[in-house]
């Protein structure tokens, strides 16, 4: 089997985009929640999703642009600092991909596609109400990578919201929550069969000393 050779300056954006979230799977999805300075909610997913900090909580996203400016969740969230990240399931795959349409400003998304919200704890952007798992953020950062201007957001969870049945100990029962992922194009998957391992110890996690601890341990 021969090996394809593609250099990166002789490709497109696009070109590029398209080849790296085909390689770059399976990709897991935020469908993030936001809402302008006038009140207009917004919903729309994100496939370059991940954690960042676990003390305290962060979650990032990757946010591209429309042209020259930010896409709606991007302004929005500059605008008000807030956002809901949820974790959809399989029954919800179809509404998380039409959620991606592009619309004007004034559309509120959650209300074309008939989802049902629910009043947040810590942030004034509503909740949707199906989906599982949804995630209270506030706003930590925001940095812009390479010529597209695409945004990496960081945000700080205030709040876990989960289904009842999906913990246990503290974990969240994956086969039970069934999320979807994003592959390239199109395309969607689940997670298929799944396969234990022995766990691997590792050292518990904790969080930096401070520079106080730091000046008793000295003195």
């Amino acid at each position: 089997m021969t090996t394809r050779t593609i250099q990166p300056d002789s490709m497109t954006p696009e070109e590029t985009y398209r080849l790296l979230s085909g390689v770059v799977v399976p990709r897991p999805i935020a469908w993030v929640a936001s809402r302008s300075g006038d009140g207009v909610m917004n919903l729309a997913p994100f496939s370059c999703f991940t954690f960042v900090s676990n003390a305290p909580p962060m979650i990032g996203i990757n946010v591209g642009r429309k042209g020259a400016a930010l896409k709606d969740t991007g302004n929005n969230i500059h605008e008000t600092g807030e956002f809901v990240v949820h974790i959809a399931d399989e029954t919800l795959i179809e509404p998380v991909h039409h959620s991606a349409a592009e619309h004007p400003p004034h559309v509120d998304e959650a209300g074309l596609l008939q989802l049902d919200t629910i009043p947040s704890l810590h942030v004034r952007v509503p909740r949707l109400m199906a989906p599982p798992i949804a995630l209270e953020c506030e706003l930590h950062a925001a940095t812009a990578y390479g010529e597209t201007g695409s945004e990496f957001i960081v945000g700080t969870v205030r709040a876990f919201h989960v289904r009842e049945d999906l913990l246990t100990d503290g974990k969240i029962d994956t086969a039970l929550l069934a999320p979807i992922a994003r592959l390239g194009g199109p395309l969607y998957a689940g997670l298929g069969p799944i396969t234990r391992m022995t766990p691997v110890g590792q050292t518990p996690k904790a969080t930096l000393p401070s520079s106080a601890d730091i000046g008793k341990a000295t003195s």
